[in-house]
């Protein structure tokens, strides 16, 4: 009697039952490249939040066989909300499939990067990689001086004396400046903590790892951001020597794979002009964030 053999390759992604007893154990690798924001990316390099993110971790936690999670990151930083939402994501995930999360920083785990970097149970870089930057940063364009210069005059009417602060087309106030400064030590305090919380005693005592400062992968490792230097590929391939990596990615939508949608399909819409300003804007904002660490 002939019997059917089906290959583990296919087995072992199998949902359920189906091929949980062959094929060998899985490691999902799972990349966070490009700037943290809840905002759609002005350029091509990806833009990470929740929402982007949400099905690409049930994913790569949801394998019968799951080994470990590896974070294999790239990113400068960005949103604090987006970068606490995405981090705590990934640990519920941890918690209730019981699996170790590795992260992996390749360029550059800054900022908010470091924060996703943290979600993890180890932290590995390479020795060029660019690692740390535990502070908060805010910026954002004056253009108070170029409307006037084309004779533009602001009209701003307000119910509170709150809800202009920090507008860009009127000249900066001290008191808004101040505000800002508070709420900045609030996020810092936050960021510390979560650091803390994560890294334990494994962290040096300099006070200097949360001045905003950023350090190479050597560096790094002798503070206690990282605990060693290695690729994920052969972190990964020593750790689970018997383990197939497997790649989990976000799916484009489909008007994305053929080219449409984003700005060309905006071009010729009302207000299309005013939406391109605003894009090349968010590409500079972007483009500052990478030239931070020199790329």
């Amino acid at each position: 009697m002939d019997v059917l053999r089906i290959p583990a390759a296919v087995t072992s992604r199998l949902p359920g039952r189906l091929g949980e007893s062959v094929g060998p154990p899985v490691v999902s690798v799972v990349r966070l490249q490009g700037v943290i924001s809840a905002q759609a990316a002005p350029v091509p390099r990806q833009v990470l939040s929740i929402s982007s993110l949400e099905k690409v971790l049930e994913r790569a936690f949801a394998p019968e066989r799951l080994a470990a999670v590896a974070l294999v990151i790239n990113s400068p930083g960005g949103s604090p909300t987006q970068s606490e939402l995405i981090g705590n994501r990934i640990r519920a995930l941890a918690a209730e499939k019981d699996v170790p999360v590795l992260a992996f920083c390749e360029d550059v785990a800054a900022s908010g990067g470091y924060w996703l970097a943290c979600a993890a149970d180890e932290i590995y870089a390479c020795s060029t990689s660019v690692v740390g930057s535990i502070g908060v940063i805010s910026a954002g364009f004056g253009l108070d001086g170029l409307i006037e210069r084309w004779g533009v005059t602001r009209r701003l009417h307000t119910a509170g004396g709150s809800k202009s602060r920090l507008d860009p087309f009127l000249p900066e106030r001290p008191e808004d400046v101040a505000w800002l400064t508070g709420l900045q030590e609030q996020l810092h305090e936050r960021f510390t903590g979560w650091v803390r919380e994560r890294r334990g005693d494994r962290l040096a005592t300099d006070t200097e790892l949360f001045d905003g400062e950023v350090w190479l992968g050597e560096r790094a490792r002798a503070l206690g951001l990282v605990d060693g230097i290695g690729s994920a590929h052969d972190v990964l391939t020593e750790r689970f020597p018997d383990a197939e990596q497997r790649p989990v990615e976000q799916r484009r939508p489909l008007l994305a794979r053929l080219g449409a949608g984003g700005s060309a399909a905006r071009a010729g819409l009302p207000g299309g002009v005013a939406g391109a300003g605003h894009e090349l804007l968010s590409a500079l904002e972007t483009r500052a964030a990478w030239a931070r660490y020199g790329l």
